[in-house]
């Protein structure tokens, strides 16, 4: 990545359908001078407090105040080093709040933290807040959740496809500022690369939102559109807690821009014919002759020919799965990297970020249930453009155009999820004149 790469940015916090007030909190500091950027890089933080009241919100504002400005005033050269100090120092704080006041006592938080500099891409984690990339057609999980379920499944107690049912969700066994001291998972350095997406998000949108779902909406959608429409699919299937999102898209590499200080890439490996080429070629061409010799020549080496003769085709093989996964201990092509089967390093958990036309029937059906409801409550909805965008669904539908058949319908949705946000925000005001005259009316009588 280099400092002049353009860094497209959007971020989303609600508090959902069921909760009072919202516990999460986010961070987003981007980097406006060069050595700055080259020094710690681009900063994303997202916390998702724990405890009663207000005491996970103070918890989470606690670390994502604490954690950016530890992470540049820091003293330490390595940025994964410094970016560890940071979430440790961010523990320190919200554990000596904790220990002032009883009210706070054992207040925490989650924290996932993404750096994007000169190193490449940086993560600092504690809890089960998760960082996404997608990349291509493939959304990885580039965090371990530090959960009651991952440590099962891990330990291999529970299948994964039971672990939902037999497992609570909502146990987490670390975070920061539960205990004075706090282990804290980091993760890459990765290479960052053109067109890259990183999802930075709370549990409240994983718990409802697949992370095939995640990946192609951030996949198909500019930053702010598809944070909009993560919270609106997560408020959609009961919107349980506070829901937060951070979408971070990197530009293309500019033409004109300075390459000083970035390693120029080997790329003798990348060639259509190398020396390692031509000497694999070479040994299986020996292998396979002198296989075929030896079967020609008596029969009392027919054995030992067909052995050679079985070396060259279990040379070729191994060849031909080698280059196309990338030889281990040497790089892999520019173009295999690009593309990134996880050749340098495996992720926790991948998923296609492939519009399906499963996927694109199960928000079909959604947005038709939501259609219904809006027209027999009669929420203001503007109906020219959501009628617009539908027709256009169903064309691109009709032409197997899944992509665009994906974005179409999504926009369809975010329309009418406009009218239940109003919808919501008149019963509160209902609501809280209600309270006041209430209150007024108990206040004459008495």
């Amino acid at each position: 990545m280099l400092f002049e790469q353009s860094v497209q940015f959007a971020s989303l916090s609600d508090i959902g359908f069921r909760r009072q007030n919202n516990q999460d909190s986010f961070a987003v500091h981007l980097c406006k001078e060069r050595e700055v950027w080259e020094r710690r890089g681009h900063l994303f933080v997202v916390c998702d407090g724990m405890g009663g009241h207000a005491v996970g919100e103070l918890a989470s504002k606690l670390a994502v105040d604490t954690i950016p400005h530890a992470f540049q005033k820091s003293t330490v050269a390595n940025p994964r080093d410094a970016l560890q100090a940071a979430v440790v120092d961010a523990n320190r704080v919200i554990n000596e709040r904790g220990t002032q006041n009883r009210e706070f006592e054992r207040m925490g938080t989650t924290c996932t933290a993404l750096a994007l500099g000169s190193t490449g891409v940086l993560v600092g984690h504690v809890g089960d807040s998760r960082a996404y990339r997608i990349r291509g057609n493939q959304i990885d999980q580039l965090t371990a959740d530090h959960s009651l379920v991952w440590e099962m499944i891990q330990q291999r107690r529970v299948h994964p496809k039971d672990a939902s049912t037999l497992v609570p969700k909502n146990i987490i066994t670390r975070s920061l500022g539960v205990e004075p001291t706090v282990n804290v998972d980091m993760e890459g350095p990765f290479p960052a690369l053109p067109g890259d997406v990183y999802v930075l998000c709370s549990d409240g949108l994983t718990n409802l939102v697949s992370d095939q779902e995640i990946g192609v909406t951030v996949r198909e959608l500019a930053p702010a559109e598809a944070c909009r429409f993560l919270v609106n699919l997560a408020n959609l299937r009961g919107g349980i807690d506070n829901i937060t999102v951070i979408a971070v898209r990197l530009g293309p590499m500019p033409e004109a821009a300075s390459l000083e200080g970035i390693p120029e890439r080997d790329d003798s490996h990348s060639q259509n014919v190398s020396w390692v080429d031509l000497a694999w070629l070479a040994a299986m061409a020996a292998s396979g002759l002198t296989g075929l010799g030896m079967m020609l020549l008596s029969e009392e080496w027919r054995a030992v020919g067909i052995g050679l003769a079985g070396l060259a085709v279990a040379l070729f093989l191994v060849g031909t799965i080698l280059r196309r996964r990338g030889s281990p201990g040497t790089n892999p092509s520019p173009s295999l990297t690009d593309s990134m089967a996880t050749v340098l390093w495996r992720p926790y958990r991948t998923a296609s970020a492939r519009a399906t036309p499963d996927l694109i029937d199960r928000l079909a059906r959604l947005h038709a249930e939501l259609q219904k409801a809006a027209r027999e409550e009669n929420w203001s909805i503007n109906w020219e453009e959501h009628d617009e965008l539908a027709q256009k669904f169903a064309l691109a539908t009709m032409e197997k155009k899944l992509s665009r058949a994906f974005r179409d319908l999504t926009k369809a949705i975010s329309v009418l999820m406009s009218g239940v946000q109003a919808q919501r925000r008149r019963l509160k005001r209902e609501s809280r004149w209600g309270n006041v005259q209430r209150k007024k009316d108990t206040s004459s009588g008495g």
